[in-house]
């Protein structure tokens, strides 16, 4: 009888041949071994397959796909996946050494949890640091987080680590949103199972390499699954934290558009976000966004009139 792996890594890939070898390398050099590593070529044009198969051999699964986008190529790589734990690895992401050993052993050690995070250093392309996103400062303590993760879902799916009930409880990421689909999938995780933190930068994200996607289509997305999390989370969440998580929703949108110089859709952005909650610290974000609004208006009035 064939042993079922411990760890199943999925890395899906689309044009980024020499990001993803660095991807691969990094989960190669685990100080505890990756049991399978599944790769989900999304319709590359760049050679990566080829540049796959000469780097790696069989030390790899590879399968390409007609491009269907992220979300699809990671759902194809976990229905793939034997391992009793899944980890996420984008290919412009890479993991350090003692990831896989330190959220096993955690998650080993805490049965009733279905994931664990951990911090992650986010660098540029040429390994600068930009800065390090801290699952501390969104997610207090261990346990039942839904309230906290509403008030910030950012995932960083290379921070995760989850067990294989988890996948089969809830399925796999949300392929009808072209953004957020990461946010989604965590308001859905911790909606339904335990989560927890391992606090240690285990894994690095390359920044600045790829365009920005549509930012209209980003805030529909994101305000999309807040709204959907919100209106599902029945007594798991106060009223005051769902209104409050609304109106945060509501806001960081309304930050984006101003600095996107899309002071329209600025300005209903925040509308909404002040008549959804009257929390004092809501309402003072309101106020620091207009005034954010009104500074940056102004100095696109004054470059105008240098030129």
């Amino acid at each position: 009888m064939t042993a079922v792996p411990d760890v199943s890594a999925i890395i899906p890939t689309y044009n980024r041949r020499e990001l993803v070898i660095r991807a691969i390398h990094s989960a190669l050099a685990q100080t505890r071994e990756v049991d399978e590593i599944i790769v989900i070529d999304d319709g590359s044009t760049d050679g990566t397959g080829e540049a796959l198969k000469a780097a790696f051999g069989d030390r790899i699964i590879s399968v390409r796909q007609a491009n269907a986008g992220v979300s699809a190529a990671r759902n194809r790589g976990m229905a793939m996946a034997r391992g009793r734990y899944i980890a996420l690895l984008d290919s412009d992401d890479e993991w350090m050494p003692e990831k896989t050993a330190k959220q096993v052993d955690w998650l080993e050690a805490h049965p009733a949890f279905g994931m664990v995070l951990c911090d992650v250093e986010r660098v540029d392309i040429e390994g600068r640091p930009i800065d390090r996103f801290r699952r501390r400062d969104v997610i207090r303590e261990d346990g039942w987080v839904l309230p906290m993760v509403l008030q910030d879902p950012a995932l960083a799916p290379v921070s995760a680590m989850f067990r294989r009930e988890v996948y089969a409880d809830i399925g796999g990421f949300d392929e009808t949103l072209a953004t957020a689909e990461d946010l989604d999938f965590h308001l859905r995780i911790a909606s339904r199972w335990q989560i927890g933190v391992v606090e240690e930068a285990l894994a690095r994200a390359i920044r600045g390499h790829d365009g920005l996607s549509s930012l209209s289509r980003t805030y529909d997305d994101y305000t999309r699954v807040i709204e959907r999390c919100v209106a599902e989370s029945g007594d798991r969440v106060s009223e005051q934290d769902k209104s409050r998580a609304l109106a945060a929703g509501y806001l960081r949108n309304a930050r984006g558009a101003i600095f996107d110089n899309r002071f329209r859709a600025a300005w209903a952005w925040t509308r909404k976000a002040r008549g959804t909650s009257a929390d004092p610290r809501i309402r003072q974000n309101v106020r620091a966004t207009v005034l954010l609004g009104f500074k940056r208006m102004a100095l696109n009035l004054a470059g105008r009139n240098k030129r």
